[in-house]
């Protein structure tokens, strides 16, 4: 398994995150491969499986979980996410998430994951995921997503 690195790195300080080692990335990797397994995805047959890897270490996994309704569809990333906040509180941040699938195709975060992945995240955090053609890439989610809905929360 290859990881494609992003030729844009910032060195911006608002951008704290410790990297992500190859071996972590590809454990990552693994442990969304071995949950998509898990999917329940009877209507589009698409089983996704996410692991995310939080800032104390933590690594929590979620699959997608499909519906008749699609719109009531959960994605592998928000159920990732959702499990780590049950398990850790709200307060918990994603230094890196692994995307992964079981059909052998480019599957990147749809536009509500990355508002979801943003919302626990640093500018900084690193999403994996498949591509076209069968390698692993990477990029921040402000990358991502550039244009992330904001709220204060004060």
């Amino acid at each position: 398994m290859s990881v494609d690195q992003n030729t844009e790195a910032s060195h911006d300080s608002a951008r704290h995150s410790a990297p992500v080692s190859p071996a972590q990335a590809a454990d990552l990797q693994q442990r969304a491969i071995s949950v998509a397994q898990h999917a329940y995805a009877p209507y589009s047959h698409f089983r996704v499986g996410a692991a995310v890897l939080l800032s104390d270490g933590t690594i929590v996994t979620g699959c997608n979980v499909e519906n008749a309704s699609y719109r009531l569809t959960v994605c592998a990333e928000q159920a990732a996410i959702a499990a780590a906040v049950s398990l850790h509180g709200p307060r918990i941040r994603i230094r890196a998430i692994a995307v992964a699938n079981l059909n052998d195709t480019a599957s990147q975060p749809c536009g509500a994951c990355r508002q979801t992945i943003h919302e626990f995240s640093t500018p900084d955090t690193i999403v994996f995921f498949p591509t076209e053609a069968g390698a692993i890439a990477q990029a921040t989610i402000a990358d991502l997503l550039p244009a992330a809905f904001l709220l204060s929360n004060s």
